[in-house]
């Protein structure tokens, strides 16, 4: 099982960073499918901007924040 979580950096607002992570952890999500790993297998989440690896305001930090996080378990 496969859980994709969908993060963005600090800019824009709550509701508009859930809904963008959202995206971005399903895009991850067609792209498994399309590698050929079961649909039913895959979760999505999104964390929005709650969830920073970068804490620095800058682009390079911004960069880093947008992104999709897989965490894989046997269960």
């Amino acid at each position: 099982r496969v859980k994709v979580s969908g993060h963005c950096d600090e800019r824009g607002t709550h509701d508009y960073n859930l809904v963008l992570g959202g995206k971005r952890a399903k895009a991850v999500k067609r792209y498994l499918i399309d590698l050929g790993v079961s649909p039913t297998q895959i979760r999505t989440v999104s964390f929005g901007k709650n969830r920073p690896f970068c804490a620095e305001h800058d682009e390079s930090c911004y960069r880093q924040n947008r992104r999709g996080h897989f965490l894989l378990s046997s269960k």
